[in-house]
């Protein structure tokens, strides 16, 4: 029975942090989107930090489970862009980005302000979850797999007579990941690269 309490414990005290996760996450893609001229986000309503205007039912339990996953994606029109191909490099990096900048403020506050999670261990320990899932999210953001952004950040470098074949593979996406889940490659390959940035973030 205490083994089965403390799992629920961890799985509540990684709530917020998985909250946090992607509704930031997906809020940056929007930001950055509309900072660029497409208001697509804004007018969906999901330009907001608000999780449920981006929770995902089966990414919410990736995340709180094995501490990365996904939220619904923001909708984003390139024909706003002046430069399609920058610019959707720029909005698939922002999630990223915000993901590893909060990582990054978490484990700041934790070195120089250590008081109060010293005094409260669950606070302390919530703490410590922002940074692995929030670190956990934007390196399974990496993974050049449609739809994950690491897909749409060599578009760049794609030429084009191969983006409709492209676009394509995106519809097959989610099942490659789900392969790679089920038989423990995509955890294989996440881990590594995760102690990287955590080792340089709790440094």
């Amino acid at each position: 029975m205490s083994g089965f309490s403390t799992q629920i414990s961890d799985i509540l005290l990684t709530l917020p942090a998985v909250l946090w996760a992607i509704s930031f996450h997906e809020f940056c893609h929007g930001w950055v989107a509309y900072q660029l001229g497409d208001p697509t986000a804004r007018d969906a309503g999901r330009l907001t930090l608000n999780p449920l205007a981006h929770f995902d039912v089966v990414g919410a339990l990736m995340l709180l489970l094995f501490h990365f996953g996904w939220a619904k994606p923001v909708p984003v029109d390139p024909r706003y862009f002046k430069d399609p191909r920058r610019d959707m490099l720029l909005v698939s990096i922002a999630g990223i980005t915000g993901n590893i900048l909060t990582a990054f403020v978490v484990a700041l506050t934790i070195k120089y302000i250590p008081g109060p999670f010293m005094a409260i261990p669950a606070l302390g320990r919530v703490m410590i979850l922002m940074v692995y899932v929030n670190v956990g999210i934007a390196v399974f953001n990496l993974i050049p797999i449609p739809p994950l952004d690491g897909s749409k950040l060599i578009y760049p470098f794609i030429p084009r007579a191969w983006m409709n074949g492209w676009f394509f593979l995106e519809r097959y996406g989610f099942f490659v990941l789900l392969l790679l889940v089920a038989t423990g490659t995509l955890g294989a390959i996440m881990r590594p690269i995760m102690y990287m940035f955590l080792r340089i973030i709790l440094a």
